[in-house]
């Protein structure tokens, strides 16, 4: 890939609420960007590994408070290569995207700061993957079976469709902006398995039938919704479970510690 080809990282790591993660509060830090994972903040971690993807060129980190993040030796390197900015962060997910692509060249990969588990390779793989989809916007997803091998407890809810069962990987995909109108999708937080309803706010009472009885693939699912927005919506299934378990609560942090002790030694955690 050449650097006017390469794809546009937003790294999500804004406050959902404004109000002090649970995470953050028991870690001491003021934002759960910066709680440190197996001795690393969350945030520095997964910059390097966005940073590190040969397919990602320039990098934003959407977030509200920002001083101490820049500061992190990853970002304050990348900072002065002049390949990283901060976008401000907005007080629900749908807006701080909307921050984050003023002025960005499109394709945009997005991430958010808790994708601890998330390798170059995993980022390559998605995108890749979306270029040869010819994707207007696209979402992650790794299989059950991969998601429980990778940890049994890593992940307790799963998409449902005739081809299997899946788990949201965090890892979004907006080809062009035009795909940014079905952005709106996660105007309320998305976690569509917990909160059914928003499906019929987002995708229309038909398609919440279809998903709740399991009718049709992903794929059909995903075109019917893509005739609803307009854009070429498509679900990419990525090669490893571990990029569907990121640091949401005390038991997945619990799971992504213990993984990441057993990845990386001790002596490279910081």
């Amino acid at each position: 890939m050449t650097n006017a080809s390469k794809a546009t990282a937003l790294i999500m790591a804004g406050k959902r609420s404004g109000t002090l993660d649970p995470l953050a509060e028991q870690a001491g830090v003021s934002q759960k960007a910066m709680v440190p994972v197996h001795g690393v903040p969350m945030i520095e971690r997964v910059t390097r590994q966005v940073a590190a993807c040969p397919d990602v060129g320039a990098i934003r980190i959407v977030a509200h408070d920002t001083d101490e993040i820049a500061a992190l030796p990853t970002v304050s390197r990348l900072i002065e290569e002049g390949r990283l900015t901060f976008a401000e962060g907005r007080f629900n997910i749908v807006d701080s995207v909307f921050s984050g692509a003023e002025g960005a060249d499109f394709p945009l990969l997005i991430t958010t700061a808790d994708n601890c588990l998330v390798t170059p390779e995993g980022y390559s793989e998605f995108i890749s993957k979306c270029l040869a989809a010819d994707a207007g916007g696209a979402a992650g997803l790794a299989r059950d079976e991969q998601v429980k091998a990778a940890d049994p407890i890593g992940q307790k809810r799963f998409y449902r469709f005739q081809d299997g069962a899946f788990s949201n990987c965090n890892m979004y995909w907006l080809g062009n902006e035009k795909a940014l109108g079905a952005v709106e999708i996660m105007r309320e937080g998305g976690q569509f398995v917990k909160y059914p309803s928003r499906i019929i706010k987002a995708f229309g009472l038909l398609n919440l039938i279809r998903f709740r009885m399991g009718w049709g693939s992903k794929e059909k699912l995903f075109a019917q919704i893509s005739r609803r927005f307009g854009v070429k919506l498509v679900p990419i299934e990525l090669s490893d479970g571990h990029y569907a378990i990121d640091v949401d609560n005390e038991r997945t942090f619990n799971v992504t510690e213990r993984i990441l002790k057993r990845r990386e030694p001790a002596t490279l955690a910081g």
